[in-house]
């Protein structure tokens, strides 16, 4: 079996999904520079390794979970919002329309490394200028991928997903599974 499986991310709905899982796991924050330009599915590949790498060198004999999550609209990643007006002009951008949600993972055992891709695809309801305010009021859109949760008030703005719902939380829990099973953490 892998040593202790250490969480390479401070993000709180990433640490309610493992705890989901029925996971025991540790937390070690990452210290790397999440400005990558390029590709969305790319750039959350490269951000799940770095975090892992960087992880991995404190604790080489642990089990180490690097996860990256964007959304992405026409190709363009919607990041984290600098203020609220910047989460109000995301909304407007995803209101009535699809998007992409992608999570990159990589997992690191025993030196060796694993690498796993989700992308789920979300669409938003038509939102009013009443709907974006109050959403920005409630505080939810900051700190959050593309302005919003969808285990927050946003569910109630998305009435269709194709693909993974804990992919679009933060990390792709049956994917997860899948990869920890690979390494013998999981049997």
């Amino acid at each position: 079996m892998a040593g202790n499986l250490i969480l390479a991310s401070s993000s709180p709905r990433r640490r309610e999904l493992l705890e989901g899982m029925g996971l025991a796991f540790q937390v070690a924050e990452a210290q790397v520079d999440e400005n990558h330009p390029g590709e969305p599915k790319a750039v959350v590949r490269h951000l799940a390794q770095l975090k892992a790498r960087d992880v991995a060198q404190r604790f080489p004999e642990g089990a180490i979970l690097g996860a990256d999550t964007l959304v992405s609209l026409d190709g363009q990643a919607l990041g984290k919002p600098r203020d609220l007006a910047d989460a109000a002009r995301m909304l407007r951008m995803l209101s009535g329309r699809w998007h992409e949600v992608c999570t990159g993972i990589c997992l690191i055992s025993r030196g060796q490394e694993y690498m796993g891709f989700e992308e789920t695809r979300v669409r938003f309801a038509a939102l009013t200028d009443g709907d974006i305010q109050r959403y920005c009021a409630s505080g939810e859109p900051m700190g959050k991928a593309g302005a919003y949760a969808i285990q927050g008030r946003a569910g109630m703005y998305i009435p269709e997903i194709h693909g993974s719902y804990s992919n679009v939380v933060g990390l792709p829990t049956a994917l997860t599974r899948t990869m920890l099973m690979a390494i013998g953490y999981l049997l």
